[in-house]
């Protein structure tokens, strides 16, 4: 498991290009055969990704976490990018198509990750955070996703978003979860920006066309940054920093939130005039 810290927010710009990548990219997601995970501390969160190809995987707590298993003290939740799955919590098998997701709540002891083709395996996105709370494993196809429509082709932003772990759905301790799909046209999402300095948040970028690429802003609104992100890279955005993004065509992306509450809206706005 990797271990990152966030750079104090008067420190960060001091940084150049490959500073920042180390601090905030994540490229080394979605190894074939592996479980890859990395852990931040903002908010104690762990990203991470599990793609199965010659069998079951199981998660376990790296030494790091001085846990007995990895959600004794967490919860976890999972979207599938990739190829049909299975993932099996204390012996509850839950069938995973893609866009699928799945939530494993504190005191889960026993968990697997499996692809049900080799040639077409799964890629099992995994997002952790403390928890204080118990709530029950739930399954959930896209079908049972909340969509929100917002954007409008004049801005460049069409897109539709799918709240999958929220108040008003997969109920959990603090990890709220989703994913939005930008409509063909639509680049921008997340702009006008804001930040909210009670959560800290996690973006997946993915089904970005390779020779693509997304400029993800962050930073302090008033002396920000960017990063130029591939397919299936993941952004930190600590509680201080916005996260927008531009990309040279659409995408879609995964945000997932932890930290005092659960409220989807509870946003500090960054109107674009007021951007640095």
């Amino acid at each position: 498991m990797q271990l990152r810290y966030s750079p104090h927010p008067n420190d960060y710009s001091k940084l150049g290009t490959d500073g920042l990548r180390r601090a905030f990219l994540v490229e080394s997601l979605f190894t074939p055969g592996q479980c890859d995970l990395v852990y931040t501390d903002a908010d104690r969160a762990i990203l991470g990704s599990v793609v199965p190809v010659a069998g079951p995987i199981r998660l376990v707590a790296d030494a790091e976490l001085r846990a007995a298993y990895f959600c004794e003290r967490r919860e976890l939740g999972v979207l599938n990018i990739g190829g049909s799955g299975v993932v099996t919590v204390d012996g509850g098998t839950y069938p995973m198509g893609k866009l699928d997701c799945l939530y494993a709540g504190r005191g889960s002891r026993e968990l697997a990750f499996a692809s049900l083709t080799p040639e077409d395996p799964a890629a099992f996105f995994l997002l952790s955070y403390p928890a204080h709370a118990a709530h029950p494993v739930t399954h959930a196809r896209m079908a049972d996703a909340t969509p929100v429509e917002l954007g409008a082709a004049a801005d460049a932003n069409r897109r539709t978003i799918y709240k999958y772990i929220h108040p008003g759905g997969i109920q959990s301790c603090q990890l709220v979860m989703g994913f939005t799909k930008l409509q063909e046209g639509a680049v921008w999402n997340t702009m006008p920006a804001h930040t909210h300095t009670r959560r800290s948040e996690v973006y997946l970028y993915f089904d970005l066309d390779a020779k693509r690429r997304v400029m993800h802003f962050m930073g302090t609104p008033q002396e920000t940054r960017h990063l130029v992100v591939a397919d299936r890279h993941a952004v930190i955005s600590p509680s201080w920093s916005i996260h927008s993004g531009c990309g040279t065509g659409a995408y879609t992306f995964c945000w997932g939130m932890g930290g005092e509450n659960q409220a989807f809206d509870d946003m500090d706005p960054a109107p674009v005039h007021f951007l640095r």
